[in-house]
């Protein structure tokens, strides 16, 4: 097994930022210099994943465009002896392939994915939630590469949640430890009550999936907010014989598709940023 390709579902409409994404897609939220899918796509080549199949229609051209070359911004800042200042961003545009997939209806997570099938084909592929940016020293999707390729089976990435957020997350039902951090997945219950809860170990925005992903969403039926959810789709996968294990995963999570936690990635990263962080750091001190 070679995970090769990404699969990144871009299409929401960003209603928490609103009125800021309505002419903006909520994907190109600054995360101090960079637009926040940017911070998706070095997660990925860090993976040593180049193919990225972002899900998007067509009110999504910001993300196409920063993808691709500007000439005549490059010439300009060439001229001004500013052409570093694109260096970086340019590597990735160079060393990338992006295709772009529409959802022609918001029907789910799960929907969205199944408009990538003929562009996965018959292999299994990452999912990058974009909404979630991960920051440690071990790229989050990796971890869950390495469990795949050991275990020859799909793998969640999970982290621990409160009781009382169950009931926004997909959570797991877990039948065996098999290693620290891997567990045997026995069943998948989307946004359970607390009373329902098997667990509070919750599905977060990162995937590893066999492509039979693709014909178990065909065939799953709208459930929850009457969409079509990745969820139950990996959990009829299952009942058809795919092996499904979770992830504890080891990094820090940031929630960038609310104000809140688009703040708390911002105020993290830059106190993690060489020039910025000693800077950032006295000022909060200051605040406080």
């Amino acid at each position: 097994m070679k995970i090769k390709k990404a699969v990144i579902p871009a299409a929401g409409l960003g209603t928490r930022f609103l009125p800021y994404t309505k002419a903006i897609p909520k994907e190109m939220l600054p995360i101090l210099e960079k637009p926040s899918i940017q911070l998706i796509v070095e997660e990925g080549m860090a993976c040593n994943i180049n193919d990225f199949i972002v899900i998007a229609n067509d009110d999504k051209q910001a993300i196409a465009q920063h993808f691709s070359h500007q000439p005549k911004l490059e010439e300009d800042l060439a001229t001004r002896g500013k052409a570093a200042l694109l260096e970086h961003l340019n590597t990735i545009i160079d060393s990338c392939n992006f295709s772009f997939v529409p959802q022609p209806q918001a029907l789910g997570l799960g929907h969205a994915i199944l408009q990538t099938k003929n562009a996965v084909g018959n292999e299994y592929f990452g999912i990058f939630l974009p909404d979630e940016i991960m920051i440690g020293p071990d790229p989050a999707l990796a971890q869950l590469i390495r469990t795949a390729e050991k275990y020859n089976a799909s793998v969640l990435g999970v982290l621990e949640v409160p009781r009382e957020k169950v009931s926004s997350y997909g959570i797991v039902a877990v039948q065996k430890e098999l290693e620290n951090n891997v567990f045997e997945v026995k069943e998948l219950i989307e946004k359970p009550s607390m009373e329902q809860a098997p667990s509070n170990l919750a599905i977060v925005g990162r995937y590893v999936l066999s492509p039979r992903i693709f014909d178990a969403l065909e065939n799953t039926q709208p459930g929850t907010g009457n969409e079509i959810q990745l969820t139950d789709g990996i959990a009829r996968m299952m009942r058809n014989g795919e092996r499904v294990l979770a992830y504890t995963l080891e990094t820090s999570r940031y929630d960038v598709g609310n104000p809140l936690g688009w703040l708390q990635a911002n105020i993290a990263i830059a106190l993690q940023h060489p020039k910025l962080g000693p800077i950032v750091r006295d000022y909060c001190k200051k605040l406080l």
